[in-house]
This record gives structure tokens, C-alpha cells and sequence, in this order.
């Protein structure tokens, strides 16, 4: 299903998504975690040299051989599956949004909760996406002409019910207080890649550069996670509750919806049992997630110039 506005079946923390739903507006997943406790901020970003030794070599595509069938497995399955057997023709995948912001990535923050906000809360939550987008970005540093050496994070809004519940200095903040469909707190559409893939942000109040090219979504009681080109959604209790550790797995593997990696729910790529894109199995991205990830930026590349 389309996850834009608040268009979701009122039992979402019991869905699980066996394939994604992708249109030429929109990538989604949905998933269950077994188990599974369901004025811009911009925290520096997590640069090569500080990524592990494994993550950055080799720089070209070269997987461990005991991945080669189960990568082409997978390939081979999401082109199948994708965008009506068309993957390659879809242009909003987390590596788009990233070149169109010159090696950077906005989010804008929806929090649909009653809870305050501080501003400590929300640098943790900066610092949060900058580690968690690090994690993902370091399999990438230095591979087949990917042209970063670290991608910055921003925050350049807040969606939130009422401006009371944001405390601590407000003054350099951009806040949305108006709804989506559903009542739900909603940054503003004019300002959202996803509503604007061809990078017009002339309805943008303060224009391209406040941006956002995806969400983090905070719901109260939510289980389990969702995510596609729009963003991410967990539990803000989830979220909040783990937002200082190392590695918030709910949110890497709806990020790795994002960049286009798929679930597995309904079968398990040959040899291949412990990954984080297998919700449940792993609590960090692991090598074959990282090589999933190389694939898809090796074939998308191209469109880029690169």
C-alpha cells in the first residue's frame, strides 16, 4: 500500500511485508519485529576513516564467495519484483535523494506524541540519524566512484500537535503544526522530496534549503517498523528509549528500505541466516547487508554520471 499521509490498515503493528508496494510515487514496507521492542541540528558526520576495515575494502565488487549465489539471488528477485519488473526505472531510492542534496541527507522529524520534546531529546535524535546513516553510508566510502567521503545529516523541521510540547530554545527551529489525513503531525508537502521529485521547492518557506528528503516518523505504541523512499517509522517509545545506543536495528533495517533493500519474510537467500534486512535475525547491519547495498549502488551509478 501507499503509505503517503496517513493511508495505513488500522493493524499495522501486525502486518509483515513480504514484498515491497512501489509506484512512481512511492516505495513501502511494513514490518513485524519478533521479539522486537516495537534551527537544524547537525551532528559531524561519520567520516571513511572511521568506518571498520572490512566496510571500506574492497573497493570494487568483489563479494566473499560465500555470498556470490545468494547476492545474485536477491538481485535477481528484486528486479523481479520491484516496481512491476521495472527497479531500474524508479528514481527515488535513498541513493537519488542523496546525489540530488550534493552528499546529504534532511529529514524532517514527525513526532505524533503528547510527550514534551527537549532539546536535549533532540539533538539525541540528530546525533541518532547521523550514526545510524553513517552505518549504512561507510559500506559505500570509497567504492566504485561513490563520490563521498561522509554525508552530513540535517534536521530542518519538526512536525509536532502543538509548539508547547518543544522545550528548550525553540528560536532556530522550523516547526509544522498542521496534520495529515489521519491527524497525524506532518512536515509540510511543499518542502518534501517525495512530493517533489523533480527538486522544486519554490512552495518551500524557506526553500530548497530546508528541504527534507525523508521523515523519521515517532508514534506513540507503534510496533515493529515501516519504511520506504518517504522515510522511516518505529515506536517513539522504541526510538526514544533506545536512542543513545550503537545500534537502533529497528530503524537500520527500515533504513535499508530506503536505499532499496528488501525484506524476507517468506525466503532466505542461500547460505545466508543472520543479516539485518532478515527482521529479527541480526541487531546490526552485517557484510551481506553492506553487499546488498554495493549492488544496488554499482547498478545505479550510472545514472549519476559516476
Amino acid at each position: 500500500m501507499l503509505f503517503k499521509d496517513a493511508i495505513y490498515v488500522a493493524s499495522l503493528a501486525l502486518l509483515v511485508a513480504s514484498s515491497p508496494t512501489q509506484t512512481s510515487k512511492g516505495l513501502d514496507f511494513v514490518d513485524s519485529f519478533e521479539g522486537a521492542a516495537a534551527a537544524g541540528i547537525t551532528p559531524a558526520p561519520q567520516r571513511r576513516d572511521e568506518a571498520s576495515a572490512e566496510a571500506i575494502s574492497p573497493t570494487t565488487w568483489a563479494p566473499p564467495s560465500t555470498m556470490t549465489q545468494a547476492l545474485t539471488e536477491v538481485w535477481n528477485h528484486e528486479m523481479a519484483t520491484y516496481n512491476n519488473g521495472n527497479a531500474l526505472g524508479f528514481k527515488n531510492y535513498g541513493y537519488d535523494q542523496l546525489v540530488a542534496n550534493a552528499g546529504k541527507i534532511n529529514y524532517c522529524v514527525r513526532w505524533e506524541s503528547s510527550a514534551t520534546l527537549s532539546a536535549t531529546d533532540r539533538s539525541n535524535i540528530a546525533t541518532a540519524l547521523q550514526r545510524s546513516i553513517g552505518k549504512w553510508m561507510e559500506w559505500l566510502y570509497g567504492f566504485e566512484n561513490f563520490p563521498y567521503t561522509s554525508v552530513p545529516v540535517t534536521i530542518t523541521g519538526w512536525a509536532v500537535k502543538s509548539t508547547s510540547l518543544l522545550t528548550g530554545d525553540t528560536s532556530n527551529l522550523t516547526i509544522y503544526t498542521n496534520t495529515d489525513s489521519g491527524g497525524a503531525p506532518e512536515c509540510a508537502e511543499a518542502c518534501g522530496r517525495f512530493f517533489h521529485q523533480d527538486n522544486n521547492y519554490s512552495g518551500c518557506s524557506g526553500g530548497a534549503a530546508k528541504h527534507y528528503d525523508m521523515s523519521l516518523w515517532l508514534t506513540d505504541g507503534f510496533s515493529g517498523g515501516a519504511g520506504g523512499d518517504w522515510g522511516q517509522r518505529v515506536g517513539r517509545e522504541y526510538f526514544m528509549g533506545a536512542v543513545t545506543q550503537d545500534n537502533i536495528h529497528i530503524v537500520l533495517h527500515e533504513m535499508g528500505h530506503t536505499f532499496a533493500l528488501d525484506d524476507f519474510y517468506d525466503w532466505v537467500p542461500t547460505g545466508q541466516t543472520n543479516f539485518i534486512m532478515l527482521a529479527g535475525s541480526a541487531t546490526q547491519i552485517t557484510a551481506f547487508d553492506g553487499w546488498m547495498l554495493r549492488d544496488w549502488w554499482r547498478h545505479l551509478k550510472s545514472r549519476y554520471g559516476l
